[in-house]
């Protein structure tokens, strides 16, 4: 079997190695799924999916939250000390990739706060939950764009076969 030109963690030789590459991968991919699991839940809320199945994919898309936001956690602490790699163009998308997750988890705690205090029905304080919404609409779709430009710079990043499961 040929040798893949993968770094070793990404291709599973010595995968406990953590660099920050590695770890802005591991980001890239988190990031990825979170998307597609918040569009997924979406797409069935949009057509009138049964309460039971859009609950369940709901849950799915918190999960793919808390782990995106455990990556970049993850990815902050080792990028924190890593300077060597500074003048790649990798690094620079990574950390794009990383603020734009610190934004999208922001917006998106937010709308949940303010989701869970809504407790007057008036023109006022729906038009402004209406803007948080929207928000989080555009922290998402920030998300999705810092993908694109971390895809286009580590094509590897991605582990499906062929790439065929892209985050437009």
């Amino acid at each position: 079997m040929p040798k893949s030109n993968r770094p070793a963690a990404i291709t599973g030789d010595n995968a406990a190695i953590v660099t920050p590459r590695t770890q802005a991968d591991r980001m890239f991919r988190a990031a990825q799924e979170c998307v597609r699991q918040r569009q997924r839940y979406s797409r069935l809320v949009d057509h009138g999916a049964h309460e039971e199945e859009q609950h369940g994919a709901l849950r799915i898309a918190c999960i793919c939250d808390e782990v995106l936001v455990s990556s970049a956690k993850a990815y902050e602490t080792i990028a924190a000390n890593a300077s060597a790699h500074r003048e790649e163009d990798w690094w620079h998308k990574a950390n794009s990739l990383w603020h734009a997750v610190r934004e999208y988890n922001r917006r998106h705690q937010e709308c949940d706060q303010n989701s869970r205090r809504f407790s007057t029905h008036s023109p006022a304080r729906l038009a402004e939950l209406t803007m948080e919404y929207d928000l989080e609409a555009s922290a998402l779709l920030a998300l999705q764009h810092a993908l694109t430009a971390y895809r286009k710079v580590v094509p590897d990043a991605e582990l499906e076969a062929g790439g065929a499961a892209r985050v437009a």
